[in-house]
């Protein structure tokens, strides 16, 4: 059974890549299509696109009486794309260097948003149904204020290319829907092997199933900076962390309220996602942007954070 979930998981994985790979073709030119800004585009349209499958796990576990395996994948998928997603991509792509003002800006907001739903945890030991709203309010607060700072970017089809444009969109509602398919696929074999393996909840979510949720955006993040849209990477990853720190987790917590069994492991990795959420924003914010050697170090973070919740694990369990 363990052999049969890994084969079904990896031909997940791949169809995963491919769909993925072409969204990120799709995006570029509806953004040029549209004349806006890249990194609107990518917060809004493909940010909450490849937090779909998160999005996913947290209605499924809510469903299910299981909403800490959310928790658990929110912090590891937020820990994941600040880190390994977003160090790679950097690193391949030689360093990134943030050309968008606004991305300096927001980054010190995205800070404060990601901290809201660890303080709303640490406060009430639990996230609430009335958390949850709290946590959807300040997404929609969000999104409506980043509109209204960059109206002056909208701008209106020109009529030649109209049936152009319909097909394009056409290509990436199918490309989309394969993308969410395959990641729920990936979610589906994951746990299973999880299972099989005898791991807590909160690790399965922290780990594995983090691992399968955030792959919409290694895959993005890795073509938007080899194709030198670094911008499009950064606005990515900062667009997915606000959506399952607010959205995400709102969603999950207003269908079934979020308890955990280890508080001091939800701690503990609370604390590493904030630390590392800090780092980024001081690094992004830097005249360089995200170095090598700054993606080195947010991806060594991410093993320390591995052996350091496993030694804790033992310690607990």
């Amino acid at each position: 059974m363990l052999i049969v979930s890994l084969i079904a998981f990896l031909i997940s994985c791949l169809i995963l890549v491919v769909s993925g790979s072409y969204l990120v073709k799709l995006l570029i030119k509806i953004s040029s299509y549209l004349k806006l800004s890249e990194f609107i585009v990518a917060f809004i349209l493909m940010a909450f696109s490849t937090s779909i499958p998160e999005l996913f796990v947290g209605i499924s576990s809510a469903m299910k009486g299981n909403p800490a395996l959310s928790l658990g994948n929110v912090i590891g998928a937020n820990i994941l794309d600040l880190t390994i997603i977003i160090g790679i991509a950097a690193l391949l792509g030689r360093g990134i260097r943030v050309k968008n003002p606004f991305i300096k800006k927001d980054s010190l907001m995205i800070l404060l948003i990601a901290s809201v739903p660890v303080v709303l945890m640490a406060v009430g030991k639990n996230l609430s149904r009335i958390d949850g709203m709290i946590l959807v309010a300040i997404f929609i607060i969000y999104i409506t204020h980043l509109f209204r700072e960059r109206r002056e970017l909208k701008t209106q089809f020109k009529e030649d290319n109209h049936n152009h444009i319909a097909f394009v969109f056409l290509l990436f509602i199918i490309s989309l829907t394969v993308l969410f398919f395959s990641a729920n696929f990936v979610v589906k074999y994951a746990k299973e092997m999880a299972i099989e393996l005898s791991l807590p909840n909160m690790l399965i979510g922290l780990f594995l199933v983090s691992i399968g949720t955030t792959l919409p955006e290694l895959v993005f993040e890795t073509r938007a900076v080899l194709s030198r849209k670094g911008d499009l990477a950064v606005g990515d990853v900062m667009g997915s962390v606000v959506c399952n720190s607010t959205l995400v987790l709102g969603i999950t917590a207003i269908i079934s309220p979020i308890t955990v069994i280890s508080f001091p492991l939800f701690l503990t990795s609370a604390i590493f996602m904030m630390i590392i959420v800090f780092l980024f924003t001081i690094f992004i914010r830097s005249k360089s942007g995200l170095s090598i050697t700054e993606s080195i170090i947010l991806i060594l973070l991410y093993i320390l954070f591995i052996i350091f919740e496993f030694y804790l694990k033992s310690k607990i369990f």
